[in-house]
């Protein structure tokens, strides 16, 4: 996580051109759900409009944590009235960390939204209806999350419902602090709601497999990580949803055991066949083949050749990740 320096240096800030007068604001915030949204952002300009338009009526605050966008972002999202912020990206889990330990909240709940996701209709009333009466043992909400590919609501292969924990008592969550399938923890009791938000990204294939090849390095430092224990518990008696503690277990106490390679293979028959991934039709497989055997498996060529280098080498792990990656684990 960057070092934390004092507020006024750390945080840039753009206001909406348009704010609202104080009786104006009023109003609307006697109406809302006493919620912040924070979105992280990077050349968004696809989605942070209908991200941010999801929000209208449902969030008090909506924060941006912009790591160096050079379209309109920013722009688009401060004349919807968000906040903006910058700071240099790292990864999820030190951006979003970032912003709860340099912004001051003050609304009683804080969530957690991607840029290409949206909050559906009926996340919407719920959240209107039951936040205010949430008792306060509970500290986290889990929800459903929708994952949409090629213009397709993706269903099947155990892909939906996918419970997150989005939703959080201020003050009583933190992003685990992983390089990549990174989870909001919190300490305290946890209550799901049956509504959804949606991902429904609008780049295009050569974006989307960019991203993945990105998001396998990233994976790869976290299985070398897990196999020299230098991913330390900071969160130890944290709570996290139900499906991330037993997808984190299968995990590290099955998959991980399983030969590079192979395991990707089993991993998509699992999904496509015994989960009935193929109900998906034309674009479902595809969904399926690229994330759940092209993804997994270009994973474990990545783990294989960090392996071989730090053999070779006779390099540290943190050694080699710094010399072909430039990243600082």
């Amino acid at each position: 996580m960057p070092e934390a320096v004092s507020r006024k240096k750390a945080l840039t800030v753009r206001k909406a051109p348009n704010e609202l007068a104080s009786n104006e604001q009023s109003i609307i915030h006697s109406a809302t759900p006493d919620l912040t949204v924070i979105v992280l952002t990077l050349n968004e300009e696809k989605h942070i409009a209908r991200c941010i338009g999801s929000t209208l009526g449902l969030a008090r605050r909506v924060i941006v944590i912009d790591s160096g966008s050079t379209d309109q972002t920013c722009e688009i999202a401060a004349a919807l009235g968000a906040e903006i912020y910058t700071n240099r990206w790292v990864n999820h889990a030190s951006q979003l960390n970032w912003s709860l330990d340099n912004i001051l909240i003050e609304t009683e709940w804080v969530m957690r939204l991607d840029a290409d996701e949206v909050i559906t209709s009926g996340l919407g009333g719920c959240l209107n209806q039951r936040l205010p009466l949430i008792p306060s043992p509970i500290a986290g909400l889990t929800i459903n999350r929708q994952i949409h590919f090629m213009g397709k609501w993706i269903r099947h292969g155990g892909i939906y419902p996918i419970q997150v924990l989005r939703i959080w008592r201020n003050g009583q969550g933190r992003c685990e602090n992983r390089w990549m399938d990174e989870h909001i923890v919190v300490k305290g009791a946890l209550l799901h709601l049956d509504a959804d938000i949606a991902d429904i990204n609008l780049n295009n294939m050569t974006w989307w497999v960019a991203k993945h090849n990105q998001y396998s390095i990233r994976e790869a430092i976290e299985l070398l990580r897990s196999e020299q224990t230098l991913d330390r518990d900071e969160n130890k008696g944290a709570v996290m949803s139900r499906q991330a503690r037993i997808k984190r277990w299968l995990k590290s106490s099955v998959y991980t055991h399983l030969p590079l390679g192979l395991r990707s293979g089993a991993y998509f028959g699992y999904r496509y066949v015994l989960r009935l991934g193929f109900l998906d039709g034309w674009r479902g497989l595809a969904f399926h083949f690229l994330q759940g055997l092209w993804y997994r498996f270009l994973v474990d060529v990545k783990v294989y050749e960090i392996r071989t280098w730090m053999v070779v080498r006779k390099q540290t792990l943190r050694e080699v990740v710094q010399a072909e990656f430039g990243l600082d684990i």
